[in-house]
């Protein structure tokens, strides 16, 4: 009896957090959809930066079991595409005798999402800019290396962001 009355405030808030109603906002369980994600267009001279974004967008659309991203555009239910403007390296500080101490990646884009059979647009952003700071170093290997984490982590952010619009926007259609 003792143990029953130990694990009875236990079982009551495992029933109640069951029944809340929760649900993960980065998995889609709805009907199944598949999506073609083009290459992006990179108007940079950063040298694969639009294959690290199609990676990193394709990665995060597979975590879903109901959504399938497919090589062609016949067939899918949607289209992701889009297009890297600019990518800067401004200094945000400097520190003795006027070296940088701080700099900043800024990656600007633009891309949209749509649903093929409709046309329906369900994203559509024409011009945003993302950033992400770094520590300078008077190593230029340490400074590559910190560029390219900064970068790393805007992608992965951005994919994230557009991967979780996406899927509020197939729940609205």
């Amino acid at each position: 009896m003792r143990i029953v009355c130990r694990l009875f405030p236990l079982i009551v808030i495992a029933c109640i957090v069951a029944a809340c109603g929760y649900r993960n906002p980065n998995i889609y369980n709805g009907p199944h959809k598949s999506i073609y994600i083009t290459e992006w267009k990179n108007r940079t001279s950063e040298l694969g930066l639009d294959s690290k974004l199609y990676r990193s967008i394709t990665k995060w659309f597979q975590k879903s079991g109901s959504i399938s991203t497919v090589r062609q555009k016949e067939g899918a239910d949607l289209i992701l595409a889009g297009e890297v403007i600019s990518l800067e390296l401004p200094s945000l500080s400097y520190g003795a005798n006027n070296i940088t101490s701080e700099v900043k990646v800024r990656l600007r884009v633009r891309y949209i999402v749509k649903e093929i059979a409709s046309n329906k647009i369900l994203l559509e952003v024409s011009d945003q800019t993302w950033e992400e700071s770094y520590i300078s170093s008077t190593n230029s290997s340490v400074n590559m290396d910190n560029e390219s984490k900064a970068l790393n982590k805007i992608i992965e952010d951005m994919s994230q962001k557009i991967y979780q619009k996406t899927i509020s926007g197939i729940t609205k259609l």
